[in-house]
């Protein structure tokens, strides 16, 4: 492998860093991306009974509490006391925080998928340069010189395409993911700040019609 990255000219040093970048965070956002982190089923369930259950859950259980929905629920059950706009606002912005946390570095991947390609196709003419110059530099010309740059251009151009498909399709998969994941987190909020506020105002007007 060594030999072959050597073969490769020094372009192959920044297409070997952009392999390290990429798989670094591929691995990061699989471990941070997992759905019990993010919106764990327990608390979902729970989100559809009543604030006070909410509460007690998120008291009892640490995890729960510092997931993702457990921050956004925790923004609306601190400023219960309040007025019921300034909940909702203190939960989006809570829930744009926590939504900037979830898509964090994943451009990276998609700059990483677009960078790989273009590092790879110049060593690819670096290669083709340095075979033509070789063999217009030689005394006797033969095809054999042509051969280490030609090598050089195909191994550059190789491990572009190593780097850049894992990375597009992890850019892709994990746009797709956070995607899914703010679409369930904006109807949890929802879900739970009608319950908040909306339900202790039936049941409100339910006690004065009695």
């Amino acid at each position: 492998m060594w030999e072959l990255i050597r073969a490769g000219g020094w372009l192959m040093l920044p297409l070997f860093i952009c392999s390290i970048i990429t798989v670094t965070i591929i691995i990061e956002r699989f471990i941070r991306l997992r759905s019990n982190l993010i919106l764990p089923s327990k608390l979902k369930l729970t989100v559809q009974t009543n604030p006070q259950m909410v509460a007690s859950v998120l008291q009892q259980n640490y995890q729960y509490a510092n997931s993702t929905l457990g921050r956004i629920l925790l923004a609306g059950l601190k400023n219960q006391s309040e007025s019921e706009k300034f909940a909702r606002v203190q939960m989006e912005c809570t829930a744009s925080d926590e939504i900037q946390t979830l898509e964090k570095r994943i451009n990276v991947l998609g700059t990483m998928s677009a960078v790989a390609p273009l590092l790879g196709l110049l060593g690819t003419v670096v290669g083709i340069i340095e075979a033509f110059l070789v063999v217009d530099l030689g005394n006797n010309i033969s095809p054999t010189l042509m051969i280490p740059g030609i090598s050089k251009a195909l191994i550059a151009t190789a491990l572009g395409m190593v780097v850049a498909i894992p990375a597009l399709i992890a850019y892709r998969y994990f746009q797709r993911l956070v995607n899914d994941y703010v679409i369930d987190l904006e109807k949890q909020a929802s879900l739970f700040h009608a319950q908040l506020f909306y339900r202790n105002m039936d049941e409100n007007i339910e006690i004065l019609e009695k």
